[in-house]
């Protein structure tokens, strides 16, 4: 196992800044997920740790110890891409055991870790199988023990799931998960998905337009969101975001948007009045709440995704998901009272976060 440190990483390509600053720590068996839209500079991150490519400014350190000056076989990381990269002439046995071969290992050790790495993968039945024969989970776990069985300080996965169906995918994130557990490794993972960062991360870095905007816990990325870009990127549905104002109504605080306002109680934020942007999101509407004022909203649309119902709804001049359970009986035209928690409204001036 081991630490990665970043400090100051900064890579050009022309005029155009595909990282800028980047500041990253990520601790020893911690798995580190960077997440953000296509073009964030994610991928680009991962390869100047791999060494794959050289940053411009700044260092890369591996247990304390900058690795700036070693080639990507001298830093002892392993990296698994999107594509598989399997060799098609090579049975499974023998794409696991290449990277040792190249390294000079003797077979007999070569012979034990690659059996060793197909049983925790639950592959050892495929040894001797060609990656045409087979089916893309079980060729993306033979890319994975290509990885697992050099047993490096670092893996380094680039979206690695994002090339298999939904339900694939869905279990390989748990077993890749557990995985993780049982090996106990620094993990760095890329993806673009939010909840593979989510369900997979210990600590998640969202990136976008080259720059770290948010790093912390998925709890802490999703309940305190930096600023409008993490709030409405991270969470499904996506936070209903209201431009407005905050006003004093004697000693209650209150959030005037477009045709509605919302009562903040004695809601205390480091802000009086001014314009700002109201965050709620869906799972934070309680429809015929018990509140003394309910807003209300007409309905306009019900998707039903089986475990749950969201309801598209009109409130004010303004558009509004709410979250209800799958019993929900509405109709479009409808007319609904609610609440809101109001301890768990957003408040961002200029993008960025309002301290509660």
């Amino acid at each position: 196992m081991a630490s990665l440190t970043l400090k100051g990483i900064e890579k050009r390509f022309g005029k155009v800044i595909a990282l800028s600053r980047v500041d990253l720590q990520v601790e020893d068996g911690e798995f580190c997920v960077l997440l953000g839209p296509s073009g964030c500079g994610k991928s680009t991150l991962l390869n100047v740790i791999a060494g794959l490519v050289p940053q411009d400014e700044g260092t890369v350190q591996l247990n304390g110890h900058s690795v700036d000056r070693l080639t990507p076989r001298e830093r002892d990381m392993a990296m698994v891409f999107q594509s598989y990269a399997l060799y098609p002439h090579m049975t499974v046995a023998k794409n696991l055991g290449f990277g040792l071969r190249m390294r000079g290992v003797p077979k007999t050790t070569i012979r034990k870790q690659v059996l060793d790495t197909a049983r925790l993968l639950g592959i050892d039945d495929l040894l001797d199988r060609k990656p045409r024969e087979l089916s893309g989970g079980q060729r993306q776990r033979v890319a994975m023990g290509r990885a697992l069985v050099r047993r490096p300080e670092i893996f380094l996965l680039d979206e690695p799931l994002s090339n298999l169906d939904a339900r694939l995918r869905a279990n390989l994130r748990l077993e890749l998960k557990q995985l993780h557990r049982q090996m106990g490794t620094t993990v760095v993972y890329v993806t673009h998905d939010q909840v593979e960062a989510m369900t997979l991360g210990d600590k998640v870095v969202v990136m976008r337009d080259g720059e770290v905007r948010q790093t912390g816990t998925p709890e802490t990325i999703y309940s305190l969101p930096a600023d409008t870009f993490v709030a409405t990127f991270i969470g499904s549905p996506e936070i209903n975001l209201y431009q407005g104002r905050l006003l004093h109504k004697g000693n209650r605080l209150t959030f005037q948007g477009k045709g509605f306002s919302i009562d903040l109680g004695d809601l205390r934020i480091d802000l009086t009045e001014g314009e700002v942007e109201a965050g709620i999101r869906p799972e934070d509407i309680r429809i015929r709440g018990t509140a003394e004022r309910p807003l209300h909203a007409t309905v306009e649309m019900i998707s039903d995704v089986g475990s749950e119902k969201y309801i598209h709804a009109h409130l004010g001049n303004e558009n509004m998901t709410i979250r209800a359970p799958k019993d929900a009986s509405f109709r479009p035209g409808q007319i609904i009272d609610f609440n809101i928690d109001v301890n768990r409204v957003h408040i961002f001036q200029k993008g960025i976060r309002v301290g509660l």
